[in-house]
């Protein structure tokens, strides 16, 4: 590797790695722990040293932190960087946990299930959550699902004829000696046990490969077959970016057609005319709200029909749009529970190192080994009676039911609790998010913190574009025929040249607020001086980019914010002097005056990902100014009142957020 110019920042090498034998309830319990905040599973495996050392193990040689993938590019990376894991599979749950984590605060509790990362009660909803919630259940049990039925298909279209035979044969049999519970429980049991069964009985295909109405092979609908995980079959850089970019595209699509739904565009739009000509010194005062964009294009609708009542007789908006807020919040919160669940029994059924590969499949095979005793002694006749029962009971028996609830409320709090399947079958099984922490930790316990995924900014590769899918007929090989440019030019109207002028006048108002900002800021307005430097070029890199140094701003002043990991506990601290100014990472190293904050990582109590414009700027940003981008920030707030630190303009927000949750031992809940 080529020297880093940070001399605090040393190279990994090939050693046999450094002495890991700490003390593990020193270090969870000593200075640099939060009082009463007792160690999860999580921080007691970032301790435990792995028979095979990683790229991470070998790092921990050195007594600083170690670069192994910052200054380079993790891309370039050729070792294994956590062992068990591959570097692909890494990146991936890297990428998800940067888009899933937006706020999180250490609690002195250890839960429950003893991981960390428990979603709060009280979990705050926003559309970038909600939106980020949607892509996370499609990438994670969507395409599952896809892939299941995809299985389902190609049994019953008889084209892999053995296996279906074969599937056939045993069902019959069971059907015939009335053993179908007892086999079904047998392949669970088995599939659990022998993985290297699962393969053999449901052998992999791509996903977008497989006709679901068929059972056989079509062209995928990105006309080649460049990813196997995804639906359209496109080609990606990187494993699991096509996934990503699909369910990011359907919301984007979904949300296109509810705002033209609201507008009530259709085909008996007039004919395109000549836009009236419009003074170039056309400026808007405030920049629109893309949250109102639909509902004023519904009201224009409905006024354009003489159908619009006066606002102030219309008492259903407010409310509707409240039960609307409250529904989108609960979906989410539903949809976040099946994703979890998921993800915690994928990672039971298939564990990733460093957690325990035995222990869930003791448990799994306890239960599926009490319901095969059960499905012997208890007939069919008897399993229909006990059902019914249950039924009639639920649905009439609901004084009983409150009474026995309030009971168990009384005497045992916390029976609710007892029963989640997170406190019971899968306890201590990690969601992907706890997974990724859990990694984290393990790196920065090894002085070499995990470097942040490859993007792909370059075209993916893409092989053999028009090369039809093996098995696929000649209509599913020929593309659909494009549409012409007089074809939608014909479908174009007057809403275009409005859209765009639109466009021009929100552009020249966000830049014109963002400059005047630049001035206030000057004179030592404190809300101009959070949105100095919000908006960049896209695809510029920021400089320096970690793993010690990120680049940022604090009250408007360019600097950088550094994690000193010579002082225990480790020490952030903000400071405006430029990294080729000095050799070393120490705070006693900063000339007098440029050092504008510190704080020990253990004093952390709470980190929350800021948007520079919020939300509904942001959105009005990336539809107005496309050559630009809006740099977040991160808020930490600390134990002693006054530690409420806010950077701005950070383009490496995430790199900092990943490095100061797994430093420490606090225990973390997410909001």
């Amino acid at each position: 590797m080529v020297a880093n110019p940070l001399s605090s920042v040393v190279k990994s090498d090939d050693g046999d790695g450094r002495d890991m034998g700490h003390n593990i309830v020193h270090h969870l319990n000593g200075p640099s722990r939060t009082e009463n905040q007792g160690p999860t599973d999580s921080h007691a495996i970032s301790h435990v040293v792995p028979d095979e050392k990683g790229l991470v193990q070998k790092a921990g040689a050195s007594q600083q932190v170690s670069d192994i993938g910052w200054e380079h590019g993790p891309g370039e990376i050729g070792e294994q960087i956590v062992p068990g894991l591959l570097n692909e599979d890494l990146w991936i749950l890297i990428r998800r946990f940067d888009k899933q984590l937006y706020y999180v605060k250490a609690v002195p509790d250890t839960p429950m299930q003893r991981l960390d990362l428990i979603r709060a009660e009280d979990e705050q909803f926003s559309p970038d959550k909600l939106r980020a919630t949607l892509e996370r259940f499609y990438t994670t049990v969507a395409l599952k699902l896809i892939s299941v039925a995809n299985h389902i298909a190609r049994l019953r279209s008889w084209r892999e004829y053995e296996r279906t035979l074969g599937f056939c044969i045993v069902y019959s049999a069971a059907w015939l000696l009335d053993l179908l519970a007892p086999t079904f429980f047998i392949v669970l049991m088995t599939l659990v046990l022998h993985p290297p069964s699962r393969t053999l009985l449901f052998p992999p295909a791509p996903i977008a490969l497989v006709d679901t109405a068929t059972g056989g092979t079509q062209r995928p609908k990105a006309g080649h077959l460049g990813s196997d995980d995804s639906a359209t079959g496109a080609p990606e850089k990187y494993k699991g970016e096509a996934a990503e970019n699909e369910a990011s595209n359907i919301l984007a699509s979904v949300a296109g057609l509810t705002v033209e739904s609201a507008a009530g565009k259709h085909e008996q739009e007039m004919p395109e005319v000549e836009p009236e000509n419009t003074p170039q010194d056309a400026k808007i005062e405030n920049t629109p709200n893309p949250a109102d964009i639909a509902t004023k294009a519904a009201d224009a609708r409905t006024a354009v029909h003489g159908e619009k009542s006066e606002e102030s007789h219309d008492k259903t908006r407010e409310p509707i749009k409240e039960t609307v807020f409250n529904l989108a919040n609960q979906s989410m919160r539903v949809l976040s529970d099946i994703t979890d669940t998921y993800e915690r029994f994928e990672n039971a059924l298939s564990p990733t190192p460093p957690f325990s590969m035995l222990t869930p499949y003791l448990r799994f095979v306890g239960v599926l080994a009490f319901a095969l005793f059960a499905s012997f002694i208890v007939s069919s006749y008897t399993f229909v009676k006990i059902s019914t029962f249950l039924s009639g009971f639920f649905f009439f028996g609901e004084p009983v039911i409150q009474r026995i609830v309030g009971l168990l409320d009384r005497r045992y709090s916390h029976w609710k609790r007892l029963l989640e399947l997170q406190n019971t079958l899968l306890r201590g099984i990690p969601t992907n998010a706890q997974l990724t922490l859990t990694l984290l930790r393990i790196g920065e316990m090894n002085l070499a913190p995990l470097p942040p995924p490859p993007s792909s900014q370059a075209k993916p590769p893409s092989s053999g574009n028009d090369t039809p899918a093996h098995g696929a007929s000649e209509n599913e090989n020929s593309p659909s025929r494009p549409q012409t440019a007089d074809t939608h030019k014909q479908k174009q109207g007057i809403i275009p040249h409005i859209i765009s002028f639109f466009r021009g006048t929100t552009a020249t108002s966000i830049e014109g607020k963002l400059a005047i900002d630049r001035a206030r800021a000057v004179t030592g307005s404190r809300h101009a001086k959070a949105r100095v430097g919000i908006l960049r070029s896209k695809g510029k890199r920021a400089l320096p980019s970690g793993p010690v140094e990120f680049d940022a701003r604090y009250k408007g002043k360019r600097g950088a914010a550094i994690i000193d990991s010579s002082k225990d506990p480790p020490l952030l601290y903000f400071t405006t002097e430029s990294a080729l100014d000095f050799d070393k990472m120490a705070i006693e190293s900063r000339k007098d005056g440029t050092v504008l904050f510190s704080m020990p990582v253990s004093d952390i109590t709470e980190m929350r990902k800021t948007g520079g414009l919020g939300w509904k700027g942001k959105l009005a940003v990336g539809w107005a100014v496309g050559s630009k981008e809006v740099v977040d920030g991160l808020l930490l707030i600390g134990r002693e009142p006054g530690q409420r630190y806010q950077l701005t303009a950070m383009a490496t927000r995430n790199q900092l957020f990943d490095r100061l949750i797994a430093i420490d031992g606090q225990v973390w809940q997410s909001y």
